[in-house]
């Protein structure tokens, strides 16, 4: 007969690991708290009554196991808060609707005033950082310098006339940005404002839909107007 729990497991078949937890039979499910006490109980009533299971180590393995199913299951609550704190919900998603928002984007539309406004996110340094704006044909109306610039994002603001002065009609606009530091070329992205149209929640992350630009998710959000 078996002296031990460990010899009980190994009679059935079960190989132990260090987290009762997690102990596997061969082709079945993992072991839980129920399955534990079960085994345990199994253990008591087959054990030799002339060389019992020694209490201490009985003890011993009843309160690791305690330890080690509470820290699981800690575990577990701290990541279901964890989702729903970093996650979006529906109700946050849809008060997207009806703001403008700025993302990393090549086509804008127009204010109600003329022109539009929009960033550039800058990879290094750059002595140069340069705003090109052309109409939906691809021809240039403007280009604009943004001079010398520090790594990170700087805004610009476009008034709506071309080169020449002339008004330069309703857009949509394609918007492309160029960094150059002393001749050498550095990562710039441009960063463009569109409302939102809808949002969806479908794949469980809210993702905005926006005009020229397509699908976007929350997270690729910079700011909110």
């Amino acid at each position: 007969m078996a002296t031990s729990f460990d010899t009980t497991l190994a009679n059935l078949g079960i190989a132990r690991t260090s987290n009762p937890a997690t102990v596997k039979a061969s082709g079945a499910s993992t072991l839980g708290q129920n399955d534990f006490l079960k085994l345990m109980t199994a253990q008591m009533k087959n054990q030799d009554p002339f060389s019992p299971v020694d209490n201490t180590q009985m003890v011993a393995q009843m309160a690791q196991f305690s330890s080690l199913a509470g820290i699981s299951e800690m575990s577990s609550t701290l990541k279901s808060i964890s989702d729903k704190l970093g996650g979006t919900t529906t109700a946050d998603a849809v008060s997207y609707i009806g703001k403008t928002v700025l993302t990393a984007g090549n086509t804008a539309y127009p204010r109600s005033s003329g022109g539009i406004s929009g960033a550039v996110e800058v990879g290094a340094a750059a002595s140069d950082v340069r705003v090109t704006i052309a109409d939906s044909n691809g021809a240039v109306l403007k280009t604009m310098s943004l001079g010398k610039q520090a790594k990170g994002t700087t805004s610009f603001d476009w008034d709506g006339t071309t080169a020449s002065g002339e008004a330069a009609g309703p857009g949509p606009y394609t918007v492309s940005v160029s960094a150059q530091n002393n001749g050498t070329t550095v990562g710039a992205t441009a960063l463009v404002w569109a409302p939102v149209e809808s949002v969806s929640t479908a794949s469980g992350a809210a993702t905005l839909t926006l005009p020229g630009i397509g699908q976007v998710p929350v997270t690729a959000i910079r700011s909110i107007g």
